[in-house]
């Protein structure tokens, strides 16, 4: 295995520091950023680690001094803006240096959910009915669009502005969340209806060949009052949210059959969204069988012990496998073959 010198772009507010004696390393903000320099520092591959605020000069000025052989691609955002992340990648793009993670098409793609969803619609991928409502504009529901129905934000990930509130059941409720999202979240506001089921997550990674991982699953011990399965803001980062209720992922028990029909899905939309390097699908299965893709996660969490990492360990590839494989798939993209 050749060493590399890899170029750890990160939030800035999320660089480890150089000691973390004294810190509990697996309960810290930063633990996907560390846990992806040490374990690369382990393999033997040299890691500069370089924080991002909003000055793209700051990474030029890394690349020039450090000369990486390769870029790893943290960021989820920049300037605080997380549709802003595919023109950072533009940039290494255009500075010709490899990087890890999705290309700025399949990004752009992913991060609009009601693009997505129509690119998707239209390869025949099953999703949730939904409407957008843009900034400053009111819901008007089409009939066909029934209650219940969840109201997210058309452009953040993480779970951010989702909550028990966010699955409404009439059009009073459905006006609040709305107006929530734009005052509070400040995007423009997605619509779907509530698809009631197991929730369920596929990691694939790839270029062009692509490896997609055993299928994952949410699972609470105990439902909260409303008896709804929901991956809320709280209960993806509140550990205390998430002992109360039993919170927890793991292998989906799943017949052969319909794991490879889950496994074959996400790499049709993989494939449809012009996805590269690694993704994260986040499924339903109704209680009747079928199945419904809510998004496609370019670049997803990566920390040791996450839902990716977990289930690509499940499928055979360790942690340093992993981003290992992940090193690989970007020193082979070629920006330039694409159409």
């Amino acid at each position: 295995m050749k060493k590399l010198r890899v170029l750890a772009l990160m939030h800035a507010n999320l660089v480890p520091p150089d000691d973390v004696s004294g810190f509990d390393v697996t309960a810290v903000p930063w633990k996907m950023e560390f846990d992806v320099a040490e374990t690369l520092r382990y393999m033997g591959h040299e890691v500069f680690q370089c924080g991002v605020e909003d000055d793209l000069g700051t990474i030029r000025k890394a690349i020039a001094e450090f000369k990486p052989h390769i870029v790893f691609n943290l960021l989820e955002s920049f300037h605080g803006i997380g549709v802003f992340d595919s023109h950072v990648v533009g940039l290494l793009e255009l500075l010709r240096v490899p990087y890890t993670g999705c290309n700025p098409r399949g990004l752009m793609l992913a991060r609009d959910k009601s693009l997505s969803k129509t690119l998707m619609t239209g390869h025949r991928i099953p999703v949730p009915d939904y409407l957008v409502v843009r900034m400053g504009r009111k819901a008007r529901r089409p009939k066909k669009l029934e209650f219940p129905l969840i109201v997210k934000s058309l452009t953040q990930e993480s779970s951010i502005g989702i909550s028990r509130a966010s699955v409404v059941e009439d059009e009073e409720k459905l006006r609040e969340r709305v107006r929530f999202i734009h005052e509070s979240i400040g995007t423009d506001a997605i619509v779907e209806r509530f698809i009631d089921g197991r929730e369920l997550y596929v990691g694939v990674v790839g270029n062009q060949r692509l490896q997609v991982f055993p299928v994952w699953e949410l699972r609470f011990e105990t439902l909260p009052d409303d008896g709804r399965l929901l991956m809320t803001d709280r209960a993806k980062w509140n550990a205390n949210y998430q002992k109360k209720y039993g919170i927890m992922t793991g292998s989906a028990d799943l017949s052969p059959e319909m794991a490879a029909r889950v496994q074959h899905l996400c790499k049709r939309v993989y494939r449809t969204l012009d996805l590269s390097g690694y993704a994260r699908m986040d499924l339903r299965l109704d209680t009747s069988g079928r199945l419904f893709v809510l998004e496609a996660n370019p670049n997803p969490q990566l920390a040791y012990g996450e839902d990716f990492a977990e289930s690509a360990e499940h499928g055979g590839l360790s942690y340093e496998g992993l981003l290992q494989k992940i090193l690989n798939n970007g020193l082979q993209w070629r920006p330039e073959s694409r159409g």
